[in-house]
Order: structure tokens, then sequence, then C-alpha cells
């Protein structure tokens, strides 16, 4: 095994840097993971801008990236779920104590949880990253690595789309398309919605997610009042959509979508709210709708960048470049 251990590091805001950590030692429940494919998240890039998000903040140095998937190089002598060179998933939020939310099943609530890339909590943009086993889902084989770590994002488009109700007939708004509104645009169609309206400022990310199956994408300006939105989303649906999935944390977006629909989900990472989405029955659905091609979350994968490069890559997201920026922790396998 490579003894060096290349890290993407936040220091305080503004200042990522890159740098050699130790290896870590798994515990008896844990695996060490090779780590292959880490996506570059909204809340790691608010983190390396702003130093916090809501009462999260960077008090000390802190590995970024949560949405990840690698393979096992070391299992703990506990672990009985996984073995060496398995290809795995990591769902970034473990339950620290079985509290009233762990045992209600809704662990992700809990105010104790440990969550990757969130102070002060490492995350997992590095070579090698230690992880509870119970939090590691097996790939299946016609599942890339980087399908694997967009399942961490999916599986918040599952929670959303569960908590909002889509089902057969629905009608669906979806404020923003990024890769969380694409994701709910891909889940809500996967999930019997007959119509999709996406909106969003980027007439790039309105193409893509025509091509993911957007019945109707609206484009959006910036001086375009939430009144007016709501109008031309009825005009485009000859009715009030059933559901609105609010994805941009933008106050006028959010006006819209209350204008809009009398169901309104919000689902968002901004200064004030910070909410751990994905929930524990998600991640198999979210594994199983990849393996049987229910969903197609390839294209949502714009750039590259090897890890050496991640500060390049954190400006590219930063500037709006692309959907999902992926970076390759792998260097002898830079592959999906």
């Amino acid at each position: 095994m490579e003894k060096e251990n290349l890290s993407v590091v936040l220091h305080s805001q503004g200042d990522l840097r890159l740098e050699q950590r130790p290896i870590p030692e798994p515990g008896p429940n844990e695996v060490l993971l090779q780590m292959h494919s880490v996506g570059i998240c909204g809340s790691d890039v608010h983190y390396w801008q702003n130093g916090r998000i809501g009462d999260f903040v960077v008090k000390k140095p802190m590995v970024l990236g949560h949405e990840a998937a690698g393979r096992v190089v070391k299992v703990g002598s506990a672990v009985k779920n996984l073995k060496e060179g398995d290809r795995v998933a990591v769902e970034p939020g473990v339950p620290r104590e079985m509290d009233e939310f762990f045992k209600s099943g809704n662990y992700n609530l809990s105010p104790t949880i440990f969550f990757c890339a969130t102070p002060p909590d490492d995350g997992n943009l590095c070579r090698f990253y230690k992880h509870s086993a119970n939090f590691c889902y097996k790939l299946p084989d016609n599942v890339t690595y980087e399908e694997g770590a967009l399942i961490e994002p999916l599986s918040v488009g599952i929670h959303a789309c569960r908590r909002a109700g889509v089902t057969l007939g629905s009608s669906v708004l979806i404020c923003g398309a990024g890769p969380i509104g694409l994701v709910c645009l891909l889940v809500a169609k996967a999930m019997g919605a007959s119509q999709v309206v996406i909106s969003d400022l980027s007439a790039d990310r309105l193409v893509m997610a025509k091509e993911l199956g957007a019945d109707f994408p609206l484009t959006v300006k910036r001086e375009d009042g939430p009144e007016e939105l709501a109008k031309r989303v009825e005009g485009m649906l000859e009715a009030q959509p059933h559901i609105t999935i609010e994805c941009t944390g933008v106050e006028s977006s959010v006006q819209t979508a209350i204008y809009v629909t009398s169901c309104v989900y919000l689902l968002s990472y901004n200064s004030t709210v910070h909410v751990f989405v994905s929930s524990y029955s998600s991640w198999p659905m979210a594994i199983a709708m990849l393996a049987s091609k229910k969903v197609n979350v390839a294209p949502l994968v714009t750039h590259r960048f090897p890890l050496e490069q991640a500060v390049q890559a954190f400006e590219t997201t930063r500037q709006g470049q692309g959907v999902k920026i992926m970076l390759k922790c792998d260097k002898t396998d830079q592959n999906p």
C-alpha cells in the first residue's frame, strides 16, 4: 500500500490546501478505503467560501468531501459484511449513539451524528479514509465508482420525492437545475411523475434537464417576480403543480414555490439551513435504481480532475461551470 495520503483540507474561510496526512487505521467495526471518486458538493464550496453553514463553523482544519466511493483495502477485526477488494459507496452520516432518532429510523436527524465534511468531522476527499463498515454499501458490478459517488445526492432526491409524495401521475415543479434538482427530476420521473417543470437561470443546465426527461424547462431571469413565475408554471401545466421541490435556497424561488402550489418541500444548503436529508432506506433504493438502470446519473458528471488539481476543481465549481465535478483520488485508476 502507498504511504502517502494526499488530502484536501480546509483550514479556514478561503484557505484550501493539499497536504499529506497519516493513513488511518480502521477500528474493529471500520474499514479502510482507498478512495476512487469523490464529487464536489455545494456545501463543500460553501464551507470553503464562507467558513460555515449556519451553526456549523470551521474552527480547525477539516478534510472536505462526502459524495464518495472507493475500494476496501483493510477490514476491522469485527467486520463481517465486507472484505478486501469490495467496491463500496460511502453513506456519510453515521449515528454516534442509539438515541430517539436512531430508534425511530431517523438517525439522519440525530444532533450528535457524525457527518463527513461537517465541522468538526473530516470528510473523505483524500487517498485513504476509514469509515464504519455498516455505512459502506457494496456496489453491484454494473455500477461504476462515479455512480457510487453520486448515490449520496441521488439518495437526497429519493428522500425528497418520497417525503413530498411524488407518485403516478404527479405534476411537479423543481426549482433549480443543479445536481440536486436534476437528481430530483430523475427520481420524480422514475416514480411516475407525469409532468415535470424545472426552472433555472442557466440555459445549459436546462438543456441537460430536458435531455434527462424534463417536460418543461423554464428559463428564469433575475428580474422575474415570484408571482409572474408562478403564473408561467401554471400556464405550462394548465394547472398548479401538485408538488414543488425547492432546491435553490433563494428567497424569491421559495416565494414562487409558495405561490404556485400547496405542497412545498424545501431542500437546500444555505447560510442558515444545513439539513442532513438522506434517510436510512434511501441508499439501498438508490443502488437498486442504478443497478436496474431505472435512473441514469452518469450524464451529471461534466468535469473530472485528479486529486492533485483539487483547488482548480473547486474553483471550476465555484464559477458555476458544468454540473457535477468529480475528483479522482486513485492515481492508478482515473476511470469512471
